[in-house]
């Protein structure tokens, strides 16, 4: 079943999966004779079958991301149900990922279960404009506040990477090569195996594009370069034991407009950025019985530089920001109806901007209880206290409830409490003010999905969430504060349709009110960037068995920019094509247009945005 877009959002498929070992891979459980792969962590931050849980949860395998084909992770977000993603000009420029139209500063991102958001940047948000599909293999994304598990950040939701994992048995590898419009060159590769008690994943990749002009009232093209690597190394000690290793890296450099005098005005300059980004992971997993424990240790480190030109010898602005992070995981099965899901955690945290630098620690527990006391009802309930250094503590509840009726339907409820604590630079920068308290949010959903017949599926979700407390930078005392708020309200639906074994055709639909205000204000008004409404279609044909053909169309409605909302952004149709021909069974071509109407739009403004492009590639693995 394909949820949205013909993506998987809930499967039910039960099929056996070759190559999945129950009791040896992480990423395989059994219910009844069936091996399932298609398992979520979002939901309690520990795998869950997607039906088992009340919140949303949208899924993207390797095999989405192949017939869809996009170069870079906020594409991939961009088709799914409640997601706006807004581009500060081409790739490698500034890109936010919002969910169900909240910040992009309170979207959390994770990449092989390591928190990439940026300590060091004013928001503490993370930059999707650096991340690209590479060797990415899978793609969670959860809407609605979930920072019982997760700890701050999860308010809008939380972007769950994952590259691809060790092989179970013999050694295989892939290779993808692309090039197209902008002189876009695309090189991928990865290798992955088992020997022994070793499963081993690493691969490599470089990407470039010419690009274009930032500033949509510039001529000059601002080009993009990055280098990335990751890896994966899983030990097996023992039946009960297993030491996970796992890191990835991410070398960019970017080109930029800016805003030159006398008049201030985004034009055309030849500045440029570059960032490194390193984050790695290790971990300790034994059972004992049934208790499962899982002891780890994280880090995040980036660096970022900003230059006026390439012949200047010193940096115009630099950040450095680094995250440590001690966790522990118990998931304990303590009956077939009774499952709890607890953790404990100590981050330390550091930035500086070369004049002021801050570090901050924090230690936070959890609790999460997940029962059925029928086979077709699942029950979760969580809470959370975190005690931060700065402003000492914040508890957090949440609780879901799903109800499986008969084959055909599922009926899901939610209610979810999410919190964002300030970052280092909010609290001790020169605008800065260490008084700050953290973010709050309260969210409740409804949702229902049913199946009218053989290859029909239908559904809806409704939301509704509040936020308190939340920052902004005060022009009365020109210092961050705690002096706004926001509502947001929405529904989101999909249907899905498979007529027959070699066509799909599926769409989703947002409806996204949100507004903010400041204290003190009249009304609420309309947030920035996120249009009202937002729609997805796509279909996709396999012609014969070597030949496969898609089309899509994104369309979304105007949307508000600048100080106030007092820019307009017209709404846009996106229109995309694609095409695969397996040449044999190794090796495959492939090829899209994107914005094949070479329509002409902006998703933050006076920034632009890429015109009619054309791609072709070729997708190789032994």
């Amino acid at each position: 079943m394909l949820a949205a877009v013909a993506i998987p959002g809930i499967a039910h498929a039960q099929d056996k999966v070759a190559g999945c070992m129950p009791g040896v891979d992480a990423d395989c459980i059994v219910i009844a004779d069936y091996s399932r792969t298609d398992i979520v962590v979002n939901g309690i931050g520990a795998e869950q079958l997607p039906e088992q849980t009340g919140v949303a949860i949208t899924l993207l395998e390797q095999d989405d991301i192949d017939r869809l084909q996009p170069s870079i992770v906020s594409e991939l977000l961009a088709r799914t149900p409640g997601v706006t993603v807004s581009n500060t000009g081409p790739i490698g420029g500034f890109s936010a990922v919002r969910i169900r139209g909240a910040e992009g500063e309170q979207t959390l991102a994770l990449i092989d279960g390591v928190r990439l958001n940026d300590p060091s940047s004013p928001g503490g948000g993370f930059d999707f404009g650096n991340l690209l599909i590479g060797n990415i293999e899978r793609v969670e994304i959860l809407r609605g506040p979930n920072s019982v598990p997760w700890g701050s950040q999860a308010i809008g939701g939380v972007v769950n990477v994952i590259t691809r994992r060790p092989g179970h048995s013999e050694i295989e590898a892939n290779a993808r090569a692309e090039y197209g419009s902008n002189d876009r060159a695309t090189l991928a590769g990865n290798i992955a195996g088992k020997t022994g008690p070793v499963g081993f994943s690493l691969g490599g990749g470089y990407f470039r594009d010419d690009g274009i002009s930032a500033a949509a009232s510039g001529t000059e093209n601002d080009g993009y370069r990055q280098y990335a690597a990751n890896g994966r190394v899983e030990i097996s000690l023992s039946d009960n034991a297993s030491i996970d290793l796992r890191g990835y890296y991410a070398d960019a450099r970017a080109e930029a407009d800016g805003f030159p005098a006398p008049l201030f005005r985004l034009a055309d300059t030849p500045e440029y950025s570059t960032t490194q980004q390193l984050t790695g992971y290790a971990g300790l997993n034994v059972a004992f019985g049934n208790l499962k424990n899982r002891l780890a240790f994280t880090i995040s480190d980036i660096n970022r530089d900003n230059f006026a030109s390439p012949a200047a010898t010193t940096v115009d602005f630099l950040a450095r920001g680094r995250a440590e992070r001690f966790e522990y995981q118990g998931d304990w099965q303590l009956s077939s109806a009774v499952r709890a899901v607890l953790g404990a955690e100590h981050e330390r945290s550091r930035f500086t901007d070369g004049f002021s630098p801050a570090k901050t620690r924090y230690s936070g527990t959890y609790a999460q209880a997940i029962i059925e006391p029928v086979d077709s009802v699942t029950l979760t309930a969580g809470a959370r206290i975190d005690d931060y250094r700065t402003y000492g503590s914040k508890a957090t509840f949440s609780a879901n409830a799903v109800w499986r009726v008969r084959d055909t339907s599922l009926i899901r409820a939610a209610y979810g409490e999410g919190f964002k604590a300030p970052t280092l630079f909010q609290l001790f920068s020169f605008f800065g003010d260490p008084d700050l308290q953290p973010e709050e949010a309260k969210s409740y959903e409804l949702g229902f999905e049913h199946s009218l017949s053989d290859g029909l599926r239908i559904g809806v979700t409704a939301y509704r969430r509040r936020v308190a407390n939340m920052i902004d930078f005060d022009l009365a005392t020109f210092r961050y504060n705690n002096i706004r708020r926001a509502k947001a309200k929405g529904i989101e639906a999909f249907i899905d349709l498979q007529p027959s074994d070699r066509f799909i055709v599926g769409a989703n639909y947002s409806y996204t009110d949100s507004k903010t205000k400041l204290d003190g204000a009249a009304a609420f008004t309309r947030r920035i960037r996120v249009p009202v409404h937002s729609l997805n279609i796509a279909a996709d044909w396999n012609a014969t068995d070597r030949l496969k053909l898609g089309a899509d169309v994104r369309l979304a409605s105007d949307s508000l920019d600048g100080f106030g909302g007092a820019t307009r952004l017209d709404g846009y149709v996106l229109l995309g094509a694609r095409a695969s021909f397996a040449i044999n069974d190794q090796i495959e071509l492939y090829g899209r247009v994107e914005n094949a109407g070479d329509a002409e739009y902006q998703t933050v403004a006076g920034y632009n945005a890429y015109g009619r492009n054309v791609h072709i590639g070729l997708r190789a693995k032994f």
